[in-house]
């Protein structure tokens, strides 16, 4: 497994926290020479450089979205004063985070995106077994991607981590990640949640989502999360085509059960791909 995969999956999943070289090599599997020059060799940037520029990045979109707290926003980004925020801030962007607010946009800014993974097809995909999933409810956080954007899903599940075990009415102990509203430009939109048994005790910035009864073809992802685009590209343009099976226009998740690790990103999840009957 490539440890830059691993790596990039890892600081977008715990950008908000304190983060070091040696965290990011130990979920790399890798030594921290190792990951440094793997890492600037794949994607011409500095490690280190790509942590602080993803944290400023997400720390700019909430201020030109009106932030009413720039404290707030500098604590979320890992820095422990206003002052050491705006230093930072000011050397990455050109401008203070007060001015950003005021102006309201990100127009010519260099926003660090996340850099996205490994979307090659995989050698091998293990046959699916069949589910007749029975109905349910979910709820939790969800965003609206498009191709180039999806690779923020890790930041997403950081949010929502925060959540899991907390949520009224949480049914088990098992995440779902949810894609759903697909249009025909590849945008979709991907809830990170639980099920539960009703919606009406929410938080106000939940999303719910009633999931109908479904049959299903289940892929196991033994490998790092980070490789899961590879799994999904492979179903659609391997599996699904030489299969005979046609696929539902409905909701398809991912099942995080308790064997998986949200900090190593490794004990495997369950793709639930919709088929029409």
């Amino acid at each position: 497994m490539n440890p830059v995969g691993k790596a990039l999956w890892f600081i977008e999943s715990h950008f908000a926290e304190e983060l070091t070289l040696d965290d990011i090599a130990h979920c790399g599997c890798v030594s921290r020479f190792h990951l440094a020059r793997a890492f600037e060799a794949a994607t011409g940037v500095p490690v280190m450089r790509y942590v602080r520029g993803r944290r400023l990045s997400e720390a700019a979109r909430r201020l030109a979205d009106g932030a009413p707290d720039i404290l707030t926003v500098a604590i979320d980004a890992g820095y422990g004063s206003h002052e050491a925020f705006t230093r930072a801030f000011r050397e990455q962007f050109g401008l203070t985070p007060e001015a950003l607010r005021a102006r309201g946009h990100l127009d010519n800014l260099v926003i660090v995106e996340p850099i996205k993974m490994d979307e090659t097809l995989l050698t091998h995909l293990a046959p699916p077994r069949f589910e007749d999933g029975r109905p349910f409810l979910v709820a939790g956080l969800s965003e609206r991607y498009t191709c180039e954007s999806a690779a923020a899903i890790p930041s997403q599940w950081q949010r929502f981590n925060e959540y899991f075990g907390k949520v009224p009415g949480q049914v088990g102990n098992v995440a779902y990640g949810v894609c759903y509203n697909a249009d025909d430009a590849g945008n979709i939109d991907y809830l990170c949640g639980v099920e539960v048994s009703d919606f009406s005790t929410l938080p106000a910035e939940f999303s719910r989502l009633r999931i109908a009864a479904q049959r299903y073809a289940v892929f196991s992802h033994r490998e790092h999360v980070s490789t899961i685009r590879r799994t999904w590209n492979t179903i659609w343009n391997t599996w699904l085509p030489a299969s005979g099976h046609l696929p539902a226009d409905a909701p398809n998740f991912e099942r995080y059960d308790a064997k998986f690790d949200p900090v190593s990103g490794m004990g495997g999840l369950e793709i639930w791909l919709p088929l029409k009957a």
